[in-house]
């Protein structure tokens, strides 16, 4: 009997050990599974929140586009040679711009491409435009992350 005591006490604790290794698991699996979904969810909103923001943007630079383009053709004479030159290149950037396929590398080339462009022409034009959607200069030391 004595042979069966040791062997009976040991299966209690390995039953325990394993008792907390199986809610161990069990507890992993479930937060896993739930931060996977809660992940996923939140992934989306910020892809939607990014992907507005970037198309609000590029439909800003779509309408300068449109209204400069409009006023050279009311007027052919409105704007220099070079700031028409760069109106072109700015309407082939926001033409050229991936919006289907926004894993394209080229994305924040383009992007940066545009802005500098946009801040030509109206530095060109002495005007005061801004799109309002992205941080200014002025604005770069108060970003907090």
């Amino acid at each position: 009997m004595d042979a069966q005591q040791p062997n009976s006490i040991e299966d209690i604790f390995d039953s325990s050990l394993n008792l907390e290794e199986t809610h161990f698991n069990e507890g992993f699996n479930e937060g896993y599974n739930d931060a996977l979904a809660s992940g996923k969810d939140e992934g989306r909103q910020v892809g939607l929140k990014h992907g507005f923001q970037i198309g609000e943007e590029l439909g800003f630079y779509r309408g300068c586009v449109d209204v400069w383009n409009s006023a050279i053709r009311a007027d052919p004479t409105c704007f220099t040679s070079r700031i028409q030159k760069s109106i072109n290149t700015m309407d082939e950037l926001v033409r050229k711009y991936p919006t289907l396929d926004p894993e394209n590398e080229s994305v924040n080339e383009i992007m940066d491409s545009l802005r500098l462009k946009f801040r030509s022409i109206c530095a060109s034009l002495n005007v005061k435009l801004e799109y309002s959607g992205y941080p200014k200069a002025s604005d770069v030391n108060s970003i907090e992350f």
